[in-house]
């Protein structure tokens, strides 16, 4: 558990600080998802609220199992949602248990 969200922040904290040319592709969030849902079968997979020097903004990670992709939005206070990054070859980070018996 502890790998997977310190994963997670990781990503969140290079998301907020994404130069802005990735931050081209925006527009209005119900349009952007709808994308995500027909055309890549993505479905939203984390997501958190990010405290920017600017205004508050949520992050989102949305992924498919089907194909392999994913993708990171960025969703302003004003509701204009940003493609911050996009790619193929999508995992989660599942921390193993240790063998019962063992120290971990």
């Amino acid at each position: 558990m502890f790998k997977r969200l310190m994963a997670a922040t990781l990503v969140f904290g290079m998301a907020g600080t994404a130069p802005p040319a990735l931050a081209s592709a925006c527009g209005e969030r119900n349009s952007v998802v709808e994308q995500l849902k027909n055309k890549y079968e993505e479905r939203l997979t984390v997501g958190g609220l990010h405290n920017g020097q600017e205004a508050k903004s949520v992050v989102e990670i949305w992924s498919s199992d089907e194909t392999g992709t994913f993708t990171v939005l960025l969703t302003h206070a004003t509701g204009i949602t940003c493609v911050v990054a996009a790619g193929t070859d999508f995992f989660e980070a599942v921390e193993k248990e240790a063998p019962k018996g063992t120290e971990g």
